[in-house]
């Protein structure tokens, strides 16, 4: 499977606020840069380009030295549902006034299981 990452639109990238670079999250989560590579085609974490360059991943995504717990299983949920990096991007970051706070925001909180249980509704 080769690595496919979108370009992400303004709104989108303002949304999500702070960004890390691919050797970033290497460096921040102890790893080579091809594992942290495969993070990405094992869509435990989304990257895009933003304006060129390497692929660059929400900060938010990573928490004491890790992927934050939750976050690979809502990925596949979404993606399962049909959204693309872009729009489940959008989705995470898009606050939400019954969560409250953005689905980003409760699985850091550790409410992944009712920020999975929701998008998992977005699929029907």
């Amino acid at each position: 499977m080769t690595l496919s990452v979108a370009q992400i639109d303004r709104e989108t990238d303002q949304l999500v606020g702070e960004w890390l670079t691919l050797t970033e999250v290497a460096r921040r989560l102890n790893l080579s840069a091809g594992r942290a590579k495969q993070l990405l085609k094992d869509r435990k974490l989304i990257g895009v380009r933003r304006g060129g360059g390497e692929p660059q991943v929400p900060a938010a995504f990573l928490a004491g030295g890790d992927v934050v717990k939750g976050l690979p299983g809502t990925l596949t949920v979404l993606l399962d549902a049909g959204y693309d990096d872009v729009e489940s991007l959008r989705w995470l970051f898009t606050p939400d006034d019954t969560l409250p706070g953005s689905p980003v925001d409760a699985i850091v909180a550790g409410r992944h299981t009712e920020v999975k249980r929701r998008a998992q509704a977005l699929g029907f």
